[in-house]
């Protein structure tokens, strides 16, 4: 078990970390983070990408059914709430103690604007819509504008039905309880209906991780494109996803569940301050954009967006004051970071642009003189082919072997020789004795010096086997990785390497 993590089970047993506590009658109740908690978690990240692996389309049949599971529970619940004048049942906040102190008589500025910060957290969610555009179908726009509109529908009427029976049935929150739970009690009563929408409310909890991995990714992106993060997040696997984008955020996922020992309530504030921080700037961006481009009814426009841009920017200072010293500061210190080290990133593409002239017309190609230089150990059917397909690529062609000093390695060496001398393929055979017994670096070192002393393309041809199976490939010394990567570290020569594929026997 990782040191990390054990030390984040041995907390178990202390309330702050969700260990075991007790209700207000003294009986013993097991706390909200365990041991095994972690685990879970890292088990449902792990599912949720391998299916997000699979491909938009996959991931998104995979999460339809919790999700419609969930909403219409919760529809259900508000239809049935709305016709009950009492609670049907309390038994689940039966011996709890309640969370409101017991001389909370008012309800000052400060709470106000805590309650305006926390339910601004659950709507956040709909920024991945916004983030997904590209992976939307043709016309990709008028799909996402239609999807936004109905995702805020719907959490409008779930969240304003859900507030009106809290309202109804005068709940009060509650420690080990949550305040959903409460409602299905009143409105189903502690029966089947009850422990349905709490399973379905678990799994959607569960899955509800695929928000980031259908958004971040598509970011990392764009962020790519445009030289702010490295090329290689805007790449595209087979399945159009984002290969690289989910494993990078599966890998920050698993270090934070490990770092805050499974506890997603310590993870909240953290997402809440990233996304309200991202809605300011955007919608701040967004005035900018109306300022200068000034469209019909532009002032209502940016008017709509500035208000947003107000609402989020309260909301990030309300909870990032609140919840600072409960791990907000790591977003404090970490959000300035990664915009240095977009800054960084974006600086290195640009002097790389700069020296390769991107953007402009470059000089009009030439053709050159070729040298190929083929490493070689013995002979073989894969020299023969090496050595032809040499001959096709350059108008000379050099023979390699690497020496060594040991008496037994001479004798090889001298047999090599008289058997090439016998063979004559036409080419050259050049010996580059070596003190060591290393056989990349005096190879890149002779490769070094005959550029210096040839105004010649060089060229280095790797003859390899590909063994039939790919257990096989254990069985390779692997001499042309080797030689492959000290030619590349130490010389401007074109590496190719050769394949010479075994069949099957």
């Amino acid at each position: 078990m990782p040191p990390e993590l054990r030390r984040r089970c041995s907390d178990a047993g202390d309330p702050k970390y969700g260990g075991v506590s007790h209700d207000v009658h003294g009986r013993r109740r097991a706390g909200g983070v365990r041991c095994e908690r972690v685990w879970l978690c890292l088990a449902v990240l792990v599912l949720v990408t391998a299916i997000n692996l699979r491909g938009v389309v996959d991931s998104a049949k995979a999460f339809l059914v919790p999700t419609m599971l969930f909403v219409g529970a919760i529809l259900a619940l508000i239809v049935v709430g709305l016709f009950r004048d009492a609670p049907v049942s309390t038994a689940s906040a039966a011996g709890h103690a309640s969370a409101l102190s017991d001389n909370a008589t008012t309800v000052g500025a400060l709470l106000l604007l805590k309650a305006f910060a926390s339910g601004c957290s659950a709507l956040t969610g709909v920024e991945a819509v916004a983030n997904a555009v590209p992976s939307f179908r043709t016309p990709a726009v008028r799909r996402a504008q239609h999807t936004e509109v109905a995702l805020g529908a719907l959490l409008g009427i779930m969240l304003i039905g859900l507030s009106v029976l809290i309202g109804r049935f005068h709940l009060q929150p509650v420690h080990g309880v949550t305040v959903l739970a409460q409602l299905a009690d009143a409105s189903f009563g502690h029966n089947a209906a009850f422990y349905l929408l709490q399973f379905a409310t678990m799994v959607l909890l569960a899955l509800a991780a695929n928000t980031s991995f259908g958004g971040l990714p598509v970011l990392m992106s764009l962020l790519a494109r445009d030289n702010y993060l490295p090329h290689l997040f805007a790449l595209k696997a087979d399945r159009q996803v984002h290969r690289h984008g989910v494993l990078a955020l599966t890998a920050a996922s698993a270090a934070l569940l490990v770092f805050s020992g499974g506890n997603t309530n310590a993870l909240v504030p953290l997402f809440a301050i990233g996304v309200f921080v991202g809605f300011t700037i955007c919608q701040t961006g967004m005035v900018r954009h109306w300022y200068r481009q000034r469209p019909a009814y532009w002032q209502a426009k940016a008017a709509l967006n500035g208000l947003g841009a107000l609402l989020t920017g309260i909301a990030a200072i309300v909870v990032t004051g609140t919840k600072l010293t409960d791990g907000a500061w790591l977003v404090v210190v970490a959000l300035p970071l990664l915009v240095l080290a977009f800054e960084g990133i974006h600086r290195t593409y640009g002097r790389i642009g700069e020296r390769l002239e991107l953007g402009r017309i470059p000089q009009p190609p030439h053709r050159a003189r070729s040298l190929v230089i083929v490493p070689v150990s013995g002979l073989s059917r894969l020299t023969s082919q090496a050595l032809t397909a040499a001959r096709s690529l350059g108008d000379e062609v050099l023979a390699v072997t690497v020496t060594h000093n040991d008496p037994e390695d001479r004798q090889a060496a001298e047999t090599f020789r008289r058997d090439w001398e016998l063979w004559d393929p036409g080419v050259e055979l050049i010996e580059v004795p070596s003190t060591t017994r290393s056989l990349g670096r005096p190879l890149a070192a002779y490769i070094r010096n005959l550029s210096h002393h040839h105004d010649a393309q060089v060229t280095v041809l790797i003859p390899e086997a590909e063994p039939a199976h790919l257990w096989q490939r254990l069985l390779q010394n692997q001499r042309g990785a080797v030689v492959a990567h000290a030619v590349r570290r130490d010389t401007d020569a074109v590496i190719c390497r050769l394949r010479f594929r075994l069949a099957p026997s």
